[in-house]
C-alpha cells in the first residue's frame, strides 16, 4: 500500500509543480519495494555468529555528527534549489528541496537506528504541512500531521528503547 501511495504521490506532486516531492517520492517506491525484499527474506534478519534473529541497537549520534550533518544537508538543499530554479518552474522550490533532502537523510538515519532521526522527522513533516498547504493538497498536509505525531511517539519509543539497552 505504501508503494501505490507513494506512486499516486509522484504524479500529484509533478502536477502542483513540487518536482523534488516527486523524486522523493520516487524514492520511497524504490524503498518500500527493497525493504518489503530485503523484510521477506528470514535469513536476512538472522545473526550470522548465533543464528538468532536479532535487532540492530538504537545509537545516540553526537551534537557534531548532526551539526555536520545539518551543513551538509543544507548546502545540498541549496544545491537542488539551484537546480530547481534554473531548470523547473517549481512552484516553492526552497523548501521542496530543504523538504526533500532532509527527508533523504531522515531515512537514512532510520536505517542506521539513528535516535535523534525523529527529531528531523518531526521538522520535516511540520515544514510539510505548511508546503503542501500552500500548493493546495490537503489530504497530504493531514497525513503529515498524522506523520508528525508518529514521529514524537517513535522518539518516546526508541528513547525507551535506548534506555533499556543501557541497562541490560
Amino acid at each position: 500500500m505504501g508503494v501505490l501511495g507513494s506512486a499516486l504521490g509522484i504524479w500529484i506532486f509533478i502536477q502542483v509543480q513540487l518536482y523534488a516531492e516527486a523524486v522523493l517520492f520516487s524514492y520511497y517506491v524504490f524503498m518500500g519495494l527493497y525493504g518489503w525484499w530485503e523484510w521477506s527474506r528470514p535469513a536476512a534478519r538472522l545473526s550470522s555468529a548465533s543464528g538468532r534473529e536479532e535487532s540492530i541497537k538504537v545509537q545516540l549520534w553526537s551534537s557534531r555528527k548532526h551539526i555536520l550533518l545539518c551543513a551538509t544537508g543544507y548546502a545540498l538543499s541549496f544545491g537542488v534549489y539551484l537546480v530547481l530554479v534554473r531548470y523547473t518552474d517549481a512552484a516553492m522550490p526552497m523548501l521542496d528541496a530543504f523538504t526533500t533532502v532532509f527527508a533523504f537523510i531522515a531515512t537514512w538515519l532510520v536505517a542506521k537506528r539513528v535516535l535523534e532521526n525523529w527529531i528531523y522527522w518531526i521538522a520535516i513533516d511540520c515544514l510539510s504541512v505548511y508546503l503542501y498547504l500552500a500548493r493546495g493538497l490537503e489530504q497530504y498536509a493531514l497525513l503529515s500531521l498524522f506523520l508528525t505525531a508518529m514521529a514524537v511517539y517513535g522518539y518516546l519509543q526508541w528513547r525507551k528503547e535506548t534506555r533499556y539497552q543501557a541497562a541490560v
